[in-house]
């Protein structure tokens, strides 16, 4: 096996005495999906809260590329190619897609102007790499589909070298064809080497487009498994009773 591209072991954080995240490990691969899945309050949006900067873990280490990071708010995260998409997406209604992915980063000519035209040049080329069905480069994302609106969010995070993804619930309130949109960019994204985890409640979505599926119930982890070697029930049993499979156990 190559070196995960990111570790986080024996995580735990509490709040107010409540322990959110209890000595939890996971860890990810170059060109891995990795699901997190678990019951609200399970504590999986917690622990990927430590990685992307929002939370700072009571314990545990954080390692990426094998060697360990301090990762003290979503700057930091940053700096080691770690991207976070909410759900909320983030984005600013009225602008284009080029204003949105160069939101407080824009580009300027040598007189310090915004540099639009490459602006959008640089949109297209990585829209082409990413999602080559979109064309609508001058509408307002407000205008745009769910799908087309994870795409801009996505290339947001791919332009400035993500190379750690968290999605969280994706495909939630997608149609069908938004899903299978966004499931080819996770594909996408796959066969360029990045490493995704993806929060999910849906099994059958976990089952699709994930490699290993992470299970957590109160603040522990049940256990990872291949997800080409368990049944959709088999992750239902895990996070309903936090039991692991007979035959992954």
């Amino acid at each position: 096996m190559t070196t995960p591209l990111v570790e986080l072991r024996d995580i735990s954080i509490a709040f107010g005495g409540v322990q959110a995240v209890d000595r939890v490990t996971v860890d990810l691969y170059p060109g891995e999906v990795v699901g997190l899945l678990g019951h609200n309050g399970a504590g999986k949006s917690t622990l990927i809260k430590c990685l992307s900067g929002a939370y700072q873990a009571d314990s545990g280490e954080i390692f990426v590329d094998g060697k360990k990071v301090t990762i003290n708010n979503p700057r930091d995260a940053r700096a080691h190619n770690i991207e976070t998409i909410y759900q909320t997406l983030a984005l600013a209604d009225n602008l284009d897609a080029a204003s949105n992915l160069f939101l407080g980063r824009e580009l300027t000519t040598p007189l310090g102007f915004v540099n639009e035209a490459a602006m959008e040049a640089e949109t297209r080329k990585i829209m082409a790499r990413l999602n080559p069905n979109f064309k609508k480069f001058s509408d307002p994302v407000s205008a745009l589909s769910g799908g087309q609106r994870q795409s801009v969010a996505i290339a947001r995070a791919v332009y400035f070298n993500a190379r750690i993804l968290i999605m969280d619930e994706p495909t939630a309130a997608l149609g069908p064809q938004e899903t299978q949109m966004v499931a080819e960019l996770i594909h996408e994204l796959k066969r360029q080497g990045l490493g995704i985890f993806l929060i999910d409640h849906d099994v059958h979505q976990v089952k699709t487009l994930c490699d290993r599926a992470s299970v957590m119930k109160n603040g522990q982890l049940v256990g990872t498994v291949k997800v080409d070697e368990v049944t959709e029930d088999d992750i239902l049993g895990m996070i309903i009773l936090g039991k692991q499979p007979e035959k992954a156990a």
